[in-house]
């Protein structure tokens, strides 16, 4: 018993320290100080036009600006542009359903839901649900009054629009910044990579590139304008695809090597990333070749300085098309309704929880209730149990002191420009911190939100009565965000990681069978069923794995066996993928296809009901030995 309670004080302890602890990220000055701008811009020009009101109600839009993320250009034109017609739409929605308590809960409860689901189905980086419930929630506050709903929605539009304008103007500057960012990364990456043959880290190295390589083909496809081909994108997408045959000639060829590649192939590609970084201008320089080489490497040399040409010769001299493949919203939106979706259940129960946040804050009666609810969504917004209970108590800790910060400012009694200059300030130290610490940008964000708040609204209450009865808010808010996470998801992901495996491993066979059998005329891998449920699969298990890696407690010993398999599992699909690109596949003979079959069926009924049985014969697949290898990896991660 005294040992157990030991046990829980230290578990206690590290939670507590994890969450005090603060990034060592870089400050993103630049866009703190553009997060800034947008927020504090309609403020100021509102007052030019003799209404601070009108002003911090487009100053809303300004939250746009903090979905500004490093992604193509061409991507965030379109994503911010949709994160403004959501904030457009949730300030008619809080202004209608203004009178209506219960509508409000509703509503907070299918806009957080919406906002978690379409995020995730789409795999878009950002806050997330958060600014949409607030916008939502800070309007319902205003004065009751319906007739304005069009009114609110135009100025927060007009907000929205100028933080979008804020966002597109590095495109004038560095057009492809983040692919060419992304590029470089990628070889320095493969660097790394090539070093690791022959070592102890080349596991590691393999998943960290591949990663790597995914990136780079979501950002480049993201980035991807049909009617505007450039001389730059072409040669950022073909040094991408060389990279990935280079990587995958690696695997092919040196999975099992003892001894580690000459230090010069290293070295050449590192030149590599460093000559393609413009902004330093250094030049690209050869490395000498070993005196001494077999085949292999010889031909990992010509590889790479067929990249080397790609990089610096002419685009007119590279006889080489682009060939991009797009999934369509459609394919994601259908993948996250699949009734197997890890985003669909986890969007309905966290619209679920908003709900029943909600509705006991308006029971309370509690002052400015809807505190309570936006506090469960940031809560919530932790992807683990852990990250959960990191949140509760950095936006605990936050609030007390981003309350002291407000009672400094508003002693002062701020007016007119002063509030818009405090809102570039705290919206500013806001972004700068986020990146390390939650608790910490929490602070200056809580400050902020009640000055808006109380500027906007035409309440009589004391800031005392105001601040007390937010550390109330946020306290409920958070516990019940806690409890929520705790009674629906604490050992759900560990649970169902062994039928997740089984299932993946069988979608990934039907995958197998799909390439390498006759499909008919017409038959498109990268678009069939097969491909789309190996990818739910997929998505599912890494989605599982990470949330199981934070359920308290956490079986470690299980975790590290798992994490094997799903490593496994996650290359074995980047190569089918991979696959599916080719235009010519070989056809298998059914035999063939049979002892594939029955080997990944085997290998899923061990994995998902730990069901002891022997190993099965692995066949050659013929153009695609790196398949059979990763499928031979996989069997010994499960048996063991």
């Amino acid at each position: 018993m005294v040992e157990c309670k030991k046990s829980k004080n230290s578990e206690a302890l590290f939670i507590l320290k994890q969450a005090l602890k603060v990034n060592r990220k870089p400050f993103p000055w630049l866009k703190a100080f553009s997060a800034g701008l947008a927020a504090s811009l309609p403020v100021i020009i509102g007052l030019l036009y003799g209404n601070l009101k009108y002003g911090l109600i487009a100053g809303l839009g300004g939250f746009t600006y903090l979905y500004v993320f490093n992604i193509p250009y061409a991507q965030r034109a379109k994503k911010l542009f949709f994160v403004v017609l959501g904030m457009t739409s949730v300030t008619v929605l809080g202004t209608l359903a203004a009178p209506y308590p219960l509508v409000i809960a509703i509503l907070m409860g299918v806009i957080g839901a919406a906002a978690n689901f379409i995020f995730g189905s789409l795999r878009i980086a950002g806050p997330s649900a958060i600014f949409f419930v607030l916008v939502f929630s800070m309007v319902s506050g205003m004065s009751v009054d319906p007739e304005l709903a069009l009114l609110r929605a135009a100025l927060v539009f007009l907000g929205g629009s100028l933080s979008w304008l804020i966002a597109m103007m590095g495109w004038l500057f560095d057009p492809y910044g983040p692919e060419e960012s992304v590029i470089k990364r990628v070889y320095l990456e493969l660097a790394k990579f090539i070093d690791s043959v022959g070592t102890n880290n080349f596991n590691e190295s393999k998943h960290n590139m591949m990663s790597v390589l995914k990136e780079a083909d979501e950002t480049l496809i993201a980035g991807y304008i049909p009617w505007r081909e450039t001389d730059l994108f072409k040669r950022l997408y073909l040094l991408n695809e060389m990279a990935n045959k280079i990587f995958i000639y690696i695997i092919e060829q040196f999975i099992d090597a003892k001894e580690k590649l000459p230090q010069e192939l290293g070295q050449t590609v590192r030149e590599l990333a460093n000559s393609f970084d413009r902004k330093s201008k250094s030049v690209f320089k050869r490395i000498s070749q070993p005196s001494e080489m077999d085949e292999e490497v010889s031909q990992l040399f010509v590889k790479v300085y067929d990249a080397e040409a790609i990089m610096n010769e002419p685009t007119t001299k590279i006889n080489q098309e682009i060939q991009i493949f797009k999934l369509s919203p459609k394919t994601f939106f259908g993948e996250a309704f699949d009734k197997n979706s890890i985003v669909l259940i986890t969007s309905l129960r966290f619209g679920l929880i908003i709900i029943i946040a909600a509705m006991i804050a308006f029971e309370l009666e509690l002052t400015r209730s809807y505190w309570v609810p936006l506090s469960c969504v940031a809560v919530m917004s932790g992807a683990t149990i852990v990250a959960t209970y990191h949140r509760a108590i950095q936006r605990g800790i936050g609030t007390v002191a981003g309350i002291i910060i407000a009672s400094l400012i508003l002693a002062m009694e701020p007016s007119g420009y002063i509030i818009a200059f405090f809102i570039l300030l705290l919206t500013f130290i806001t972004e700068l911190f986020i990146v390390k610490n939650y608790g910490l940008a929490a602070m200056f964000f809580t400050p902020n939100a009640l000055m808006m708040a109380e500027s906007s609204s035409e309440g009589s209450f004391s800031f005392s009565y105001f601040a007390s009865a937010r550390i109330i808010d946020v306290i409920i808010g958070s516990v019940i965000g806690l409890i929520g996470v705790w009674l629906i998801g604490r050992k759900f992901a560990s649970s169902h990681i062994p039928y997740i495996i089984g299932k993946t491993i069988r979608s990934q066979a039907q995958v197998l069978l799909a390439l390498f059998s006759e499909q008919g005329k017409g038959f498109d891998a990268r678009e069939s069923k097969e491909l789309r449920k190996m990818r739910i699969n997929i998505n599912n298990l890494k989605t599982l794995y990470n949330t199981a890696s934070g359920e308290i407690p956490v079986k470690r010993e299980t975790l590290d066996y798992y994490w094997s398999i799903v490593f496994s599992i996650e290359h074995l699909g980047y190569l089918l993928e991979d696959c599916s690109k080719k235009e010519s596949r070989p056809i298998l003979s059914d035999n063939v296809l049979a002892q594939l079959l029955y080997a990944c069926e085997t290998m899923a009924k061990t994995a998902s009901i730990k069901r002891s049985s022997s190993k099965k014969i692995i066949p050659e697949i013929e153009g695609y030995p790196s398949i059979k290898n990763e499928l031979i990896n996989l069997e010994k991660a499960i048996y063991g």
